[in-house]
């Protein structure tokens, strides 16, 4: 082996030797695709990142100022030749954002906490119980999260009007609970857990609460923050439920309070960018945080049968 290994090594020297041209056309094709591949990357992430650049600068200038210098463009429209933080303290002081801020924080907080649990155990049960009109029931599950939520936001809304949670935490918190797609990410993540894990537990004399509870969600960290994460941060982007459920300004989110900011005399664009920064930040941090965890956990759950 090792000879007929040496002599191939050798062929290959020879062949490197004798057309030094190909190699060096192949380093110089790869070299290119290289540089190509930096430039469309370089394009994509200034096409992302510039309207947050200017949202952040903008948050930062007077309102008279923010598109004094967009035509023709210059160094004074991507740098503020006035700083101010007016638009932040104006958020705070007389649109009570800190209110805003806190109730966006409790209902998307509050909605990962009762949503993993419940989501979990239905996962469970579709993954390792076999019960009568299973497939159907997983088929409307994964239906659910496929149908846009304008079609059934009035017969919930009918429906949290009725059990008088209208304009309550209620009303922007359980509506959301039951998520399809969380469902279908841990039901996948359960499927290539080993059946002899649970009966090895069973012969032991666990319970299904503590199988499930002290033995697999224990493994799950991965899809359970890649779920956590989508939880959070739809409950932190939703508008139009917000919008629909609440009347007061005692339960209202960042998104429908950024709506406030056009009125019918004027927009108020510092403000409504500095919001927007604000409303940025916490998904982000957390994003970038956890996101190892997050990629695992999204390609742990591959599709299994």
């Amino acid at each position: 082996m090792s000879g007929t290994k040496a002599f191939t090594d050798t062929q290959t020297s020879e062949r490197i030797l004798l057309h030094p041209n190909v190699s060096a056309k192949k380093s110089t094709k790869n070299k290119s695709k290289k540089i190509l591949l930096y430039i469309v990357h370089t394009v994509l992430a200034f096409v992302i990142l510039f309207p947050l650049f200017f949202a952040i600068v903008s948050s930062f200038r007077p309102l008279e100022e923010i598109f004094k210098y967009v035509s023709p463009i210059s160094w004074k429209t991507f740098i503020p030749t006035q700083i101010t933080l007016d638009a932040y303290i104006n958020l705070f002081t007389e649109r009570g954002f800190g209110k805003i801020f806190f109730n966006t924080l409790y209902v998307a907080i509050l909605s990962v906490v009762f949503s993993i649990p419940i989501n979990s155990m239905a996962a469970f049960a579709f993954a390792k119980f076999e019960f009568k009109g299973k497939s159907v029931l997983f088929v409307i599950v994964l239906i659910t999260f496929m149908i846009p939520f304008e079609v059934i936001s009035i017969p919930l809304y009918s429906l949290v009007d009725q059990l008088g949670w209208i304009d309550s935490y209620y009303a922007l918190i359980v509506p959301g609970l039951a998520n399809g797609l969380v469902i279908f990410l841990y039901r996948q993540f359960f499927m290539d857990l080993p059946n002899s894990l649970m009966e090895s537990a069973r012969i032991d004399g666990a319970s299904w609460w503590t199988i499930y509870w002290k033995i697999i969600m224990p493994l799950c960290k991965p899809v359970t923050v890649s779920a956590s994460l989508l939880i959070f941060v739809f409950q932190w982007e939703s508008f139009m439920w917000p919008l629909i459920a609440t009347r007061s300004d005692n339960y209202k989110v960042i998104q429908v309070a950024m709506s406030d900011f056009v009125t019918e005399h004027a927009t108020f664009w510092n403000e409504m960018f500095a919001a927007s920064v604000l409303s940025t930040i916490v998904p982000v941090i957390l994003i970038l945080t956890l996101q190892r965890y997050f990629v695992q956990g999204i390609v742990g759950t591959g599709s299994k049968e």
